[in-house]
């Protein structure tokens, strides 16, 4: 049996920009204990089907796989998630858009739709900080919507629930005083497709046409069939799209419109408030 210490030493991981962390996470995995407990006892050996674990985790990880989607977990907000590869890997610039939600609407009750939720990400953490509100999530794939299910069970949310709808196809004409969304919106011909973990998470829930705002102009024109009077839609897009996510709120008859910026600079959230 190997200690904990040669084990990490001799993790190689060229691809990762954190390979010691990388590796730090999938031996604790393996080992069922969290990272501290590697640096507590470095020393301590690794029983073998363990180390078999790790070995066979670490060679996914050379191949480019997502730590997330190797752990089956990944942090965002304050909860913690169950991820799978038929679902994106929720990033920390998604944060900004439920810090935007949370900033514009008292604790009050309402009822709030979240587009597209895949892991329930958005949704959850809405609920989580926001008792009052009722949330909703959809998802097109079905295996989403029973991923984020679950993930809600886990937490024990009782104000968030989840549907199979193709946008808003499922949902009668039921209002709501917020839409938040963050759909697809990379252009088919973006490089980065074929780079880092976008190689392994689903086409389907990243790419949006030529110039990547096809589902954006969707939930535009349709979203105010399904806001209340004075309801807002807030939407997660790329870096240089904030201009024309704009141009198609006021376009569509959206007041206050405006956008958010991420700690980058970059514009990345733009609402509107249908009135």
């Amino acid at each position: 049996m190997s200690s904990i210490e040669s084990l990490l030493r001799a993790a190689t991981l060229p691809e990762s920009p954190s390979a010691r962390l990388d590796a730090e996470w999938l031996l604790a995995a393996a080992l069922g204990k969290p990272t501290s407990y590697l640096r507590t006892w470095p020393e301590r050996e690794v029983p073998a089907d363990c180390e078999a674990r790790f070995v066979a985790d670490l060679a996914r990880r050379r191949l480019g796989e997502p730590i997330a989607y190797i752990l089956g977990r990944q942090g965002f907000w304050c909860l913690d998630l169950e991820v799978a590869p038929h679902t994106l890997i929720p990033r920390p610039d998604t944060e900004l858009l439920v810090e935007t939600a949370l900033r514009l609407l008292p604790a009050t009750p309402i009822d709030v739709l979240d587009l597209g939720t895949g892991t329930g990400a958005i949704a959850l953490a809405l609920a989580h900080d926001r008792p009052n509100w009722s949330v909703t999530g959809v998802d097109r794939i079905p295996e989403a919507v029973t991923l984020a299910a679950r993930n809600t069970a886990r937490l024990q949310l009782a104000n968030a629930r989840f549907l199979e709808s193709q946008w808003f196809s499922a949902l009668g004409g039921q209002r709501y005083a917020m839409i938040v969304s963050n759909p697809p919106y990379v252009r088919a011909c973006d490089p980065h497709l074929r780079q880092g973990d976008l190689r392994f998470e689903p086409g389907s829930a990243l790419v949006a046409g030529e110039d990547g705002l096809a589902d954006i102009r969707q939930i535009v024109s349709s979203a105010p069939d399904h806001l209340s009077l004075g309801g807002w839609l807030l939407l997660e897009h790329g870096y240089d799209q904030a201009d024309d996510v704009r141009r198609l709120l006021a376009a569509r008859g959206f007041a206050d419109v405006h956008s958010c910026k991420d700690l980058g600079g970059h514009e990345r959230v733009s609402l509107g408030r249908w009135s």
